[in-house]
């Protein structure tokens, strides 16, 4: 079954908390997103050890595995930004639509011991990349499809909120449905 796809623009994180995962792209060093990006990584793996990995918790929400599939996507679609904004004049990104690439690449069917090892490489080699930016380059701009723009710094502190709230979505308490009091 096809999740709902999520059409909010995500741009506000760059200038407030983030009110459910509570993480703060705003006072984010963009210097500091290559160890967020390891950190994060290095935990993906347990999660995707649960038995309940590919269990959706309900109708609108993505498994463990699928929520780690994207991140891993975010890894790699963000080290190809990173590299057009590096290598290229104010570049337009090509679109990608996430939830269409979650139904055709089938995530919730990929093997959990892949998937783990294909996010802690792309996570890694983002990583690399984001600590080789030259501090001139903090600068460069970028344009998303819808026209969002970016320098590489903002792109670097609007990415890292993806793979730290995904985390949160897979590690929250669940809300038990509470029954009705008679």
């Amino acid at each position: 079954m096809r999740i709902p796809a999520d059409t909010k623009d995500w741009t506000w994180v760059l200038e407030r908390p983030c009110p459910e995962c509570t993480f703060d792209a705003s006072t984010t060093s963009e210097h500091d997103v290559a160890n967020l990006v390891r950190g994060v990584a290095d935990l993906w793996p347990g999660v995707l050890d649960r038995p309940d990995v590919r269990v959706r918790p309900d109708e609108h929400t993505w498994s463990p595995l699928e929520y780690a599939a994207h991140v891993r996507d975010v890894f790699r679609i963000f080290r190809v930004r990173l590299d057009l904004m590096l290598t290229e004049d104010n570049p337009t990104f090509p679109s990608w639509d996430q939830d269409e690439t979650a139904a055709a690449e089938r995530y919730n069917e990929q093997d959990p011991a892949v998937v783990a090892d294909e996010l802690l490489v792309a996570g890694q080699e983002l990583a690399d990349a984001l600590d080789a930016v030259p501090n001139a380059a903090w600068s460069r701009p970028g344009t998303r499809g819808d026209g969002a723009q970016f320098s590489v710094a903002t792109l670097a502190k609007y990415l890292i909120h993806d793979p730290e709230h995904h985390l949160w979505d897979v590690t929250k308490p669940r809300q038990e449905a509470v029954p009705p009091v008679s």
